[in-house]
Protein backbone atom coordinates (compact mmCIF):
# COMPACT_ATOMS: atom_id res chain seq x y z
CA UNK A 1 0.00 0.00 0.00
CA UNK A 2 1.56 3.26 -1.05
CA UNK A 3 1.61 6.73 0.89
CA UNK A 4 -0.14 8.46 -1.92
CA UNK A 5 -2.96 5.76 -2.20
CA UNK A 6 -3.64 6.66 1.92
CA UNK A 7 -3.29 10.42 1.05
CA UNK A 8 -6.17 10.40 -1.59
CA UNK A 9 -8.29 8.14 1.16
CA UNK A 10 -7.97 10.97 3.38
CA UNK A 11 -8.40 13.50 1.37
CA UNK A 12 -11.75 12.47 -0.31
CA UNK A 13 -12.81 11.31 3.62
CA UNK A 14 -12.25 15.29 3.82
CA UNK A 15 -14.35 16.32 1.07
CA UNK A 16 -17.14 13.90 1.72
CA UNK A 17 -17.31 15.13 5.54
CA UNK A 18 -17.74 18.87 4.32
CA UNK A 19 -20.13 17.54 1.77
CA UNK A 20 -22.24 15.86 4.02
CA UNK A 21 -21.51 17.12 7.11
CA UNK A 22 -21.41 14.51 9.96
CA UNK A 23 -19.23 13.87 12.50
CA UNK A 24 -18.26 10.15 11.68
CA UNK A 25 -14.71 10.03 11.13
CA UNK A 26 -14.59 6.52 10.04
CA UNK A 27 -14.23 5.22 6.60
CA UNK A 28 -14.69 1.26 5.64
CA UNK A 29 -12.07 0.77 3.48
CA UNK A 30 -12.60 -2.99 1.59
CA UNK A 31 -9.54 -5.39 0.53
CA UNK A 32 -10.65 -4.84 -3.35
CA UNK A 33 -10.13 -1.27 -3.13
CA UNK A 34 -6.58 -1.22 -1.87
CA UNK A 35 -4.19 -0.83 -4.63
CA UNK A 36 -0.65 -2.53 -4.46
CA UNK A 37 1.61 0.54 -5.63
CA UNK A 38 5.07 0.12 -7.25
CA UNK A 39 7.63 0.49 -4.86
CA UNK A 40 9.47 3.72 -4.91
CA UNK A 41 12.27 4.06 -6.20
CA UNK A 42 14.09 5.18 -2.44
CA UNK A 43 12.37 2.26 -0.89
CA UNK A 44 13.76 -0.63 -3.58
CA UNK A 45 16.94 0.53 -2.82
CA UNK A 46 16.85 0.82 0.63
CA UNK A 47 15.30 -3.11 0.25
CA UNK A 48 17.87 -4.09 -2.46
CA UNK A 49 21.15 -2.45 0.05
CA UNK A 50 19.77 -4.61 2.62
CA UNK A 51 19.18 -8.00 0.77
CA UNK A 52 22.87 -7.32 -0.19
CA UNK A 53 24.38 -7.03 3.24
CA UNK A 54 22.61 -10.42 4.38
CA UNK A 55 24.05 -12.23 1.30
CA UNK A 56 27.56 -10.38 2.27
CA UNK A 57 27.15 -11.97 5.62
CA UNK A 58 26.01 -15.13 4.51
CA UNK A 59 29.20 -15.33 2.12
CA UNK A 60 31.39 -14.27 4.82
CA UNK A 61 29.97 -17.00 7.61
CA UNK A 62 30.16 -20.14 4.27
CA UNK A 63 34.09 -18.82 3.80
CA UNK A 64 34.22 -19.13 7.82
CA UNK A 65 32.93 -22.57 8.04
CA UNK A 66 35.84 -24.70 6.94
CA UNK A 67 38.26 -22.57 8.79
CA UNK A 68 35.60 -23.65 11.49
CA UNK A 69 35.88 -26.98 10.92
CA UNK A 70 39.82 -27.66 11.20
CA UNK A 71 39.75 -25.57 14.00
CA UNK A 72 37.28 -27.98 15.88
CA UNK A 73 39.18 -31.02 14.29
CA UNK A 74 42.85 -29.85 15.74
CA UNK A 75 41.03 -29.63 18.86
CA UNK A 76 39.73 -32.71 18.82
CA UNK A 77 43.04 -34.33 18.51
CA UNK A 78 44.35 -32.20 21.14
CA UNK A 79 42.13 -33.23 23.44
CA UNK A 80 42.92 -37.03 22.68
CA UNK A 81 46.25 -36.60 23.05
CA UNK A 82 45.54 -34.92 26.63
CA UNK A 83 43.14 -37.87 27.38
CA UNK A 84 46.22 -40.53 26.48
CA UNK A 85 48.94 -38.25 27.94
CA UNK A 86 46.77 -38.54 31.21
CA UNK A 87 45.84 -41.94 31.50
CA UNK A 88 49.69 -42.57 31.51
CA UNK A 89 50.07 -40.41 34.15
CA UNK A 90 47.72 -42.53 36.32
CA UNK A 91 49.03 -45.62 35.23
CA UNK A 92 52.64 -43.89 36.16
CA UNK A 93 50.98 -42.65 39.96
CA UNK A 94 49.89 -45.81 40.12
CA UNK A 95 53.11 -47.75 39.45
CA UNK A 96 54.72 -45.20 41.63
CA UNK A 97 52.09 -45.37 44.86
CA UNK A 98 53.16 -49.83 44.75
CA UNK A 99 56.44 -48.67 44.97
CA UNK A 100 56.38 -46.08 47.95
CA UNK A 101 53.83 -49.23 49.96
CA UNK A 102 56.75 -51.87 49.24
CA UNK A 103 59.56 -49.53 50.31
CA UNK A 104 58.29 -48.18 53.18
CA UNK A 105 55.70 -50.47 54.40
CA UNK A 106 58.33 -51.24 57.52
CA UNK A 107 58.47 -47.62 58.67
CA UNK A 108 54.87 -46.74 57.34
CA UNK A 109 54.24 -43.97 60.18
CA UNK A 110 50.86 -44.08 59.29
CA UNK A 111 50.68 -48.12 59.50
CA UNK A 112 49.14 -49.78 62.58
CA UNK A 113 51.66 -51.07 64.99
CA UNK A 114 49.03 -54.56 65.73
CA UNK A 115 47.78 -55.11 62.23
CA UNK A 116 51.20 -57.57 60.19
CA UNK A 117 50.97 -57.80 57.07
CA UNK A 118 50.21 -61.63 56.52
CA UNK A 119 52.82 -62.49 54.22
CA UNK A 120 55.46 -61.11 56.18
CA UNK A 121 54.99 -62.85 59.32
CA UNK A 122 54.80 -66.13 57.42
CA UNK A 123 58.23 -64.82 55.53
CA UNK A 124 59.48 -63.96 59.18
CA UNK A 125 58.65 -67.41 60.21
CA UNK A 126 60.33 -69.70 57.35
CA UNK A 127 63.47 -67.64 57.88
CA UNK A 128 63.21 -68.50 61.44
CA UNK A 129 62.95 -72.45 60.57
CA UNK A 130 65.52 -71.96 58.25
CA UNK A 131 67.83 -70.75 60.57
CA UNK A 132 67.04 -73.82 62.60
CA UNK A 133 67.68 -76.07 59.63
CA UNK A 134 71.05 -74.39 59.06
CA UNK A 135 71.88 -74.79 62.96
CA UNK A 136 70.95 -78.78 62.70
CA UNK A 137 73.11 -79.43 59.50
CA UNK A 138 75.78 -77.63 61.13
CA UNK A 139 75.98 -79.50 64.06
CA UNK A 140 75.53 -82.93 62.53
CA UNK A 141 78.79 -82.10 60.22
CA UNK A 142 80.32 -81.43 63.63
CA UNK A 143 79.56 -84.31 65.46
CA UNK A 144 80.37 -86.47 61.55
CA UNK A 145 83.94 -85.06 61.39
CA UNK A 146 84.15 -86.09 65.24
CA UNK A 147 82.98 -89.99 64.77
CA UNK A 148 85.38 -89.92 61.54
CA UNK A 149 88.57 -88.74 63.73
CA UNK A 150 87.88 -90.82 66.33
CA UNK A 151 87.60 -93.86 63.94
CA UNK A 152 84.23 -95.18 65.00
CA UNK A 153 82.28 -97.52 62.84
CA UNK A 154 79.26 -95.90 61.56
CA UNK A 155 77.24 -99.24 60.58
CA UNK A 156 77.48 -100.38 64.14
CA UNK A 157 76.49 -97.27 65.40
CA UNK A 158 73.73 -96.85 63.21
CA UNK A 159 73.05 -100.29 64.49
CA UNK A 160 72.78 -100.02 67.72
CA UNK A 161 71.03 -96.71 67.39
CA UNK A 162 68.07 -99.03 65.52
CA UNK A 163 68.04 -101.97 68.04
CA UNK A 164 68.01 -99.63 70.96
CA UNK A 165 64.32 -97.87 69.60
CA UNK A 166 63.23 -100.80 68.83
CA UNK A 167 63.01 -102.09 72.24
Amino acid sequence: MSFSYLKDKFKKKKEGEAESGTANNREIIKLDELEVGEPTPQKGGEEEEMLNQVMTRINEIENDIPRIKVSIDTIKSQIGELREEIERLDKTIKDVMVLYEVVSQEINPFKEVDGTNPLVAEIQELGGKIDDLKSEIAKIKADLRLLVVDGIDLDELIYDAISEGSL
